[in-house]
């Protein structure tokens, strides 16, 4: 009797850890990501026979076909489509401002949201049903992408017409690190007091700005919103098509939360290489670093780039291994601390040089940095003075998350 009861035990133990290795397993071998855009079957049925029009850039697409095209071939009226910084076929210089057009592959008017005007009006609404946004996102404040956003459900509501998100993932979405924007210092670069890698996709910002009451007015924008699928934050992300000129690989994205700050500086970080946001230098560590690079004028990215035709010495992180931002889970400070210690003209250091580049203070979003990092403040300390506001963002961004 007790060697059968021994046995059964033994088996049961065995059945039960088998079942949990077969748990594992599915686990370890998830579904594929699936971006809201390639689940064609949970939205276009409800876009046939309507007037639509898309905010899209050349990341807005079907696996490798965009958006627009994908649509066409499935019947759906698109009637005109709407082209945000760098324009709807993503040829344009950064800051460029642009002109509506005609697509020449399609034949749709283009209207340009970077040049005249940045929201559409009830004119250009009038004959839409639903507007779609699809723009891939990299989760940083100063990428403008959620601003337009933001404007798009602004005139959605002006208009009375529905907003149809299309979510993809962020490839930074595992960082939620930086100062939260202090609105004294808001811009076409922060308008929302978020901090600069802020953890949401455009969907969860989207409910958030509608949440938080941030629209003019604190209006509401009607949203509906086809999730990414088999998806959570913390998944690493490569994005199928670079997101802007400047974004043009997956290390540079990756460690753009922790480069775009260098805008702000004396420093050229790629602009006018073939390595935006991975490389950064000035004429002046000549001597000090061996690594150097000349910046030219390159249409399309960087026309007038910071010590243009000038060699520059300093820091080459594109083998940086970017896993170490993940586990750390933070912005890296030690590059802007070591480039302005190193630097034999400190004085120049944070000297904005014209009214294009932005001051460090409104490109990190606080006025306590420039003094921090001139003061040799510690990097926990620095840190320190982005809260309680950082912790307080964590909390608040619980309630609109998708993707728990």
């Amino acid at each position: 009797m007790k060697f059968t009861l021994l046995f059964l035990g033994i088996a049961t133990a065995f059945c039960l850890t088998l079942k949990q290795h077969v748990v594992t397993d599915r686990i370890l071998v998830a579904a594929p990501i699936k971006t809201g855009a390639d689940q064609t079957e949970l939205y276009v049925p409800y876009l046939k026979g309507k007037r639509v029009a898309i905010m899209a850039n050349p990341t807005s697409v079907i696996g490798k076909t965009h958006l627009v095209d994908s649509l066409q071939k499935m019947g759906v009226k698109i009637v005109k489509a709407f082209g945000p910084e760098h324009g709807f076929r993503g040829n344009k210089s950064a800051g460029d401002h642009l002109d509506d057009e005609i697509d020449h592959a399609t034949g749709i008017p283009l209207i340009s949201l970077y040049g005249k005007k940045n929201k559409p009006t009830k004119e250009d609404l009038a004959d839409v049903d639903v507007l779609i946004y699809d723009l891939q996102d990299v989760g940083v404040r100063f990428y403008t992408n959620i601003n337009a956003l933001s404007r798009l459900m602004e005139a959605c509501f002006e208009s009375g017409k529905e907003l149809l998100i299309l979510d993809r993932p962020n490839p930074n979405a595992y960082l939620i690190d930086g100062p939260v924007l202090d609105m004294k210092y808001k811009s076409g670069i922060g308008m929302f007091p978020i901090p600069m890698s802020h953890g949401l996709t455009v969907a969860e910002f989207a409910q958030m700005a509608n949440g938080e009451g941030w629209l003019t007015n604190k209006v509401k924008c009607k949203l509906r919103i086809v999730k990414v699928a088999n998806y959570n934050h913390e998944m690493p992300y490569t994005l199928p098509v670079k997101p802007s000129p400047n974004l043009n690989s997956q290390q540079a994205i990756m460690l753009y939360p922790s480069t775009c700050m260098f805008e702000g500086v004396y420093i050229n970080h790629g602009r006018g290489t073939n390595s935006p946001f991975t490389i950064l230098g000035s004429p002046d560590y000549k001597g000090i670093y061996s690594f150097s690079f000349t910046p030219t004028s390159i249409k399309g990215m960087a026309e007038k780039p910071i010590f243009m035709d000038t060699v520059c010495y300093g820091l080459d992180l594109r083998n940086y291994d970017v896993t170490l931002l993940r586990k750390s889970k933070q912005i890296n400070l030690q590059w802007i601390m070591e480039l302005y210690k190193a630097h034999p003209h400190k004085e120049k250091f944070f000297e904005k040089l014209s009214d294009q580049m932005n001051s460090i203070e409104v490109q990190i979003g606080t006025g306590e940095f420039r003094q921090q990092i001139i003061n040799g403040v510690s990097e926990k300390d620095i840190r320190a003075s982005w809260e309680p506001s950082l912790s307080q963002y964590k909390n608040m961004r619980k309630k609109y998350l998708l993707y728990k």
